[in-house]
C-alpha cells in the first residue's frame, strides 16, 4: 500500500512541478533559472517541514515516507538544477552558472532548516 500511496503522491508532485515550473516561466524571463530554483526551495522547505513534524511525533513515519519519498520526490528536480548549471557554464556564464548552482544548494539547506524549525515551533 505505501508503494502505492508514494507512486500516486509522486505523480501528483510531478505534476504540480509541471504546472508550477510553466506558471513562473511564463513570468520571469531572466538569465537565472528561477523556476526550477524556486520548486526546489519550496521543496526543501516542505520536506524540512515533513521531518520536523515527524521528530515532534505529529505525522508518522509511513506517512513521513509517502509525503517526503512521494510527493516531494515528484515536486523537487536536482537533476534539472543541475543540467541547467551546467548548461549555463557551456554558454560561458560562469558567474551565474555558480550564482544557480551555490544559490540552489544553499537556499534549499536554508529552506529545509527553516521547515523542520517551523514545524517544531507549530507542532
Amino acid at each position: 500500500m505505501i508503494l502505492l500511496l508514494v507512486s500516486i503522491l509522486g505523480g501528483l508532485g510531478a505534476a504540480t512541478r509541471f504546472v508550477v515550473d510553466g506558471w513562473l516561466r511564463g513570468r520571469w524571463s531572466g538569465a537565472l533559472p528561477v523556476a526550477t530554483m524556486t520548486i526546489n526551495v519550496t521543496g526543501s522547505l516542505l520536506i524540512g517541514f515533513l521531518a520536523g513534524a515527524l521528530a515532534t511525533g505529529a505525522i508518522e513515519p509511513n506517512a513521513y515516507v509517502v509525503a517526503a519519498t512521494g510527493f516531494c520526490g515528484g515536486y523537487t528536480t536536482f537533476s534539472t538544477a543541475s543540467v541547467e548549471t551546467v548548461r549555463l557554464a557551456q554558454e560561458g556564464a560562469y558567474r551565474r552558472a555558480l550564482v544557480a548552482g551555490l544559490g540552489t544548494l544553499v537556499l534549499t539547506v536554508v529552506a529545509a532548516a527553516a521547515g523542520v524549525g517551523i514545524a517544531t515551533a507549530l507542532l
